[in-house]
């Protein structure tokens, strides 16, 4: 498999014309793979500690930083910033909107910030908002904005007390085990060139420090570290069990679609301050892209399918600002893997049964004039509906510890609702009401026909 992964990584590199290309895939089952591709520019080694520009993937450690202060009650999402922040300006945007890119900020901050290349102070950067525009209205739709995340990189810091990179290397970059990732390039840096689209010559760019732009595009880091950043955010748990970083439960709503990318082909959605990929298979890749002067990067995790292993991620770093082939890549590599690597099949062992004031509930029940399917699997009542496609999750049930018959949708289908059973005289369970849906063994209609009895 290693030639395979390998082949596509130079190809990529030969045909995009990419002076250095470095490939990393992370996943829980096998040994960290990596592949380094050309030269540095520089009189350093190209291999797998060689560090290159991340750019806009900085936000995803910005995002969790922000939720790291919402579950430590310091912020709630749908807090205007301005309850945090002292602004001349757009204190009403909220912090979900600016996660999600849809608060309607322009894209940058005042100036011409990529002409110039001097990037404005913190100070600076608050002052002007006043001259900053709101471009769209608020929720309108998606928007994207390198603004909204300095803006949330500067709330996370003056929350924690210290600066923004001073936050992200206490609270994220040495809990994970990140050594190659940081704001300044450090020695073993590649240079970025623009290579010419019609001859071979590649000019180097010059590196530029971007202030108080940095939570949205000033990290620098190595393949391996962003193969294994990607897996955290797509598989929490595996490398972060204690939820020392962050709970699963809070990556599973930074992984919801607040919005798309895109309003006709919906090939691509954001969460909050992740991108989301789907792919064939009900398989979802998560994470970001990331582009400054002279570096391409793309970092995604996958999630779901058939093949899919625990804590996969990939991430493709490259020393080129053209090479768009760049970003497809890290998403073959994990198809690959899934397609001609799977993860192995565990195999099934038998469990305790269901406990026995819930054994009536398992088997098939009717609801709305379809059929689903009630179940007890690893210590949890489930539901799906009988003619659910393969691999579609199903509806998770959890007990309410003071009402035993009735129940909390905690995933799938009617996530939050409630289930509740009605027994007979006998304790016997003979209907459920399911977000208050009536759900009975035999097909009846709403007014309570049962086609079994003809009454």
């Amino acid at each position: 498999m290693n030639e395979r992964y390998e082949r596509i990584v130079r190809r990529v590199q030969a045909d995009a014309r990419v002076p250095a290309l470095a490939a990393a895939l992370h996943r829980a089952d096998r040994p960290l793979w990596a592949c380094a591709v050309g030269g540095t520019g520089n009189d350093t080694p190209l291999d797998a500690d060689t560090v290159f520009r991340i750019g806009s993937v900085t936000k995803t450690f910005t995002s969790v930083l922000v939720l790291q202060c919402r579950d430590d009650g310091l912020l709630d999402l749908d807090d205007p910033i301005g309850r945090h922040l002292d602004l001349p300006a757009h204190g009403d945007a909220t912090v979900r909107r600016l996660l999600s890119h849809t608060s309607g900020l322009q894209r940058e901050p005042y100036g011409d910030v990529w002409d110039s290349l001097r990037a404005p102070g913190v100070a600076e950067l608050l002052a002007d908002l006043a001259r900053a525009e709101r471009v769209l209205p608020p929720a309108r739709r998606y928007h994207y904005s390198n603004l909204g995340l300095a803006l949330l990189g500067e709330l996370v810091a003056r929350l924690r007390g210290g600066t923004w990179a001073e936050v992200l290397a206490d609270r994220v970059l040495a809990p994970l085990g990140l050594t190659g990732t940081g704001p300044v390039p450090g020695e073993r840096a590649a240079t970025g060139f623009l290579v010419d689209a019609y001859s071979d010559e590649a000019h180097p760019e010059q590196p530029t420090d971007f202030g108080a732009i940095a939570p949205a595009a000033q990290l620098w880091s190595t393949a391996p570290d962003m193969a294994r950043w990607a897996a955290f955010l797509a598989d929490p748990a595996a490398l972060d069990p204690a939820g020392a970083v962050l709970a699963p439960a809070t990556l599973d709503e930074m992984r919801w679609p607040l919005t798309v990318t895109d309003e006709t082909s919906w090939g691509g959605g954001f969460g909050l301050g992740l991108i989301l990929v789907p792919q064939e298979g009900r398989v979802m890749h998560v994470g970001h892209d990331g582009a400054m002067p002279g570096f391409l990067a793309a970092v995604y995790g996958r999630r779901g399918g058939e093949g899919t292993a625990g804590a996969m991620g990939a991430a493709v770093l490259a020393s080129s600002g053209t090479a768009a082939e760049v970003f497809d890549l890290p998403h073959r590599l994990l198809a690959a893997a899934a397609e001609h690597d799977p993860a192995e099949i565990e195999p099934w062992r038998p469990g305790p049964p269901a406990p026995a004031h819930l054994r009536g509930t398992l088997g098939r029940w009717w609801g709305e004039g379809f059929e689903y399917v009630f179940s007890w699997y690893d210590g949890t009542l489930r539901a799906r509906g009988a003619d659910d496609p393969a691999g579609k999750p199903p509806a998770v049930f959890a007990p309410l510890p003071d009402r035993p018959d009735v129940f909390r949708t905690v995933a799938g289908r009617e996530v939050g609702e409630l289930l509740r059973l009605t027994r007979d005289e006998r304790g016997v369970v003979v209907r459920m009401h399911w977000a208050t849906y009536r759900f009975t063994r035999h097909q009846e209609t709403f007014d309570g026909y049962d086609f079994r009895s003809g009454s």
